[in-house]
């Protein structure tokens, strides 16, 4: 534990210290946050619709052992699930699309 704690104090040193370095010429480089902000925006929403569509799966394949005669219903659920979910990521990458260019 200690030594992990010890690599985070020293990530954060250089964090703090990078942009000093940059200022050090005057030249201030010309960084485009918005792709960069929008590239986290949609990994994040990525990451997080695979564990959901994850989650929903694992949790149908259990309703499906548990009870196979309401396979129809389950299945509708399910499938209307992960279509929500991956709407998620679908509406987070057009809003990345328009603003990006």
């Amino acid at each position: 534990m200690r030594r992990y704690a010890v690599f985070l104090v020293a990530v954060l040193a250089v964090l703090v210290l990078a942009p000093a370095v940059f200022a050090a010429d005057g030249a201030v480089p010309e960084t485009n946050w918005v792709a960069i902000t929008s590239g986290f925006a949609m990994a994040i929403a990525s990451a997080a619709g695979g564990y959901a569509q994850g989650k929903a799966t694992a949790g149908a394949c259990e309703a499906f052992a548990r009870n196979p005669g309401a396979a129809a219903s389950i299945r509708f659920g399910l499938i209307l699930g992960l279509v929500l979910i991956e709407s998620m990521a679908l509406y987070t990458f057009a809003i990345v699309f328009m603003k990006v260019k």
